[in-house]
């Protein structure tokens, strides 16, 4: 019997494996697109740094008139202008009224804005609609032609020269805003969390509180911010309601730097990144819910 040799014939080197191509996912960008992202970014941010930067540098110009000629004050840089606006003015005076009207604006108003917001979320009640709508027409009066009525108001309930006057104020100008943005925070909140509520023995208003405040969080910083910022940013009523010199608030107060021939650029720039530290430091307690809160509100209107 033949046997049969089989031979086997060497293998040769195997065929490298070609890796799978990656595909790109939707909503992915390319490499050139995130080029252009950060780009685009960047571009933004020294637009947006720009005036904060020139201010301060302005700041450190010696001579009023520094403005007109910026490049002479490399070789003059003095902070003199923040020692004489410390000493010299009634700068704390200042930054006392203006964080008694600001916090107050914010504290109230937060508050009317998250029950309004809430109750019109929650509630189906007569008119629930046509009050959202009511609150974003207060907006279109130009402050001009609600001064003197509010003043004339004022004044028959005694608010004139009082922190009061201010806060009610900017609380008619900041709450609209905070509650519709309040509003679409909460709709995005499920409706089982206010059931759940309910069911373990809470009222309407100890589920508000105690559930849906610690949830809207976010949406609260957003609002919170806003007022606080409108209280300070605010001059028409400040000047026209606050008589007393020691009661005046920032806006009011850089005004004492601006005569009818003359205006010291120098301290105002000065005054004007002080008044930058309190806002700065608002924002950095309330900025780690502030992107939350802006994206999220907008979800559902």
């Amino acid at each position: 019997m033949s046997t049969t040799t089989l031979e086997k014939t060497p293998a040769g080197p195997a065929p490298a494996a070609s890796s799978p191509r990656r595909t790109r996912r939707r909503g992915e960008s390319g490499r050139l697109g995130v080029v252009l992202l950060h780009g685009g970014l960047a571009v933004a941010s020294l637009v947006a740094l720009a005036p904060v930067a020139w201010l301060f540098f302005l700041s450190l110009g010696p001579d009023k008139d520094d403005y007109l000629h910026p490049g002479k004050i490399f070789g003059r840089l003095t902070f003199s202008n923040y020692s004489f606006v410390l000493q010299h003015t009634a700068f704390f005076d200042w930054l006392k009224s203006t964080m008694i009207v600001a916090l107050g604006t914010t504290l109230i108003g937060v508050l009317v804005a998250a029950s309004t917001g809430y109750a019109v979320s929650r509630m189906r009640f007569p008119g629930y609609k046509p009050l959202m709508w009511v609150l974003l027409l207060t907006q279109a009066f130009p402050i001009a032609i609600l001064i003197v009525p509010m003043y004339e108001i004022f004044s028959q309930v005694g608010l004139i020269d009082t922190y009061w006057a201010l806060i009610v104020i900017n609380c008619t100008t900041a709450v609209p805003y905070s509650a519709w943005l309040l509003k679409g925070y909460f709709d995005t909140i499920p409706f089982e969390i206010d059931e759940a509520g309910r069911v373990d023995g809470l009222s309407p208003f100890g589920t508000f509180v105690r559930l849906i405040l610690p949830l809207a969080r976010p949406g609260l910083a957003v609002a919170a911010f806003y007022n606080f910022i409108t209280a300070v940013g605010e001059v028409a009523f400040a000047t026209t309601f606050m008589l007393d010199d020691s009661k005046y608030t920032f806006a009011v107060g850089l005004q004492s730097f601006v005569s009818e021939h003359d205006a010291q650029w120098n301290y105002m720039a000065a005054t004007a990144v002080l008044i930058a530290i309190p806002v700065s430091v608002f924002f950095y307690l309330v900025q780690k819910n502030l992107v939350t809160g802006l994206t999220a509100g907008g979800t559902k209107g």
